[in-house]
């Protein structure tokens, strides 16, 4: 199974930069998307369909041009689970789930923390889903969450390591990223990438893309149950859709 997760950054800004087109190219399984930034009905699903993909679940904000995830497959998964039933975190449209026999998959998009409530909000939020998280393993434990997790772990995952005082690279942000692999999962890129520059977002400001001065703050998070199961983990910098960039997981299940 080859599942990719892509922060879009608006999902109609990048399907007008050929992002369906890719799409049919690369040829997941699934597509895990996060900042859909729309409303199922603001985009033509017939396009999607086209591209490969007849089945399409949404999860999105109820502020309209924000946030939201969604997920697309090839095949029809047994249950879509949208949202946590967290109040305090369904509002924003950041979780959806489908599950398979064998495998299910979330795809994630974490608050980023852009001002003080904002980095307030994120904290409850980490605390809320991990909590989440533990109780959902118990019942489903061939779990993997893709997504935008809007930290970086560690400093082979920033271009500048120096940036501790900075959202996203907080040492209480790296902490709870290691307690939730901790917890029982795989960060699957690093489990078979060890080398420094590999990155899955970077600035639109200062030519940081050309220069490759970029954060990995996209996973693809597969439970200790699956870990034998994966057999590839990559970054696709060259897609350019967005300000971030696909990653991919390959499973044998």
């Amino acid at each position: 199974m080859k599942i990719i997760s892509y922060n879009v950054n608006g999902i109609r800004a990048a399907i007008k930069k050929g992002f369906l087109d890719w799409l049919q190219h690369a040829s997941p399984d699934v597509i895990c998307i996060q900042e859909t930034k729309a409303q199922k009905d603001q985009v033509d699903s017939t396009d999607i369909v086209a591209a490969g993909y007849p089945y399409q679940y949404w999860f999105s904000a109820q502020k309209k041009g924000y946030s939201g995830v969604a997920i697309f497959c090839k095949k029809e998964p047994k249950h879509v689970a949208y949202g946590t039933g967290i109040e305090s975190m369904d509002f924003e449209g950041r979780n959806i789930r489908i599950d398979y026999e064998d495998v299910s998959i979330m795809s994630l998009y974490l608050p980023s923390g852009t001002n003080s409530a904002r980095l307030d909000f994120k904290f409850n939020y980490m605390d809320e889903f991990q909590a989440y998280i533990s109780a959902l393993k118990k019942e489903i434990p061939n779990l993997v969450v893709c997504g935008d997790y809007n930290i970086c772990h560690q400093e082979i995952d920033i271009h500048n390591p120096k940036m501790k005082g900075v959202s996203g690279f907080l040492p209480e942000e790296r902490a709870w990223i290691g307690g939730f692999i901790a917890s029982g999962f795989v960060d699957s890129f690093r489990h078979l990438n060890k080398e420094p520059g590999h990155y899955s977002w970077w600035s639109y400001r200062a030519n940081a893309r050309a220069n490759n001065k970029g954060w990995r703050i996209d996973y693809c998070m597969v439970a200790d149950s699956l870990s034998n199961a994966i057999s590839r983990a990559y970054i696709l910098p060259e897609a350019k859709h967005s300000d971030h960039c696909p990653i991919v997981l390959e499973l044998n299940v």
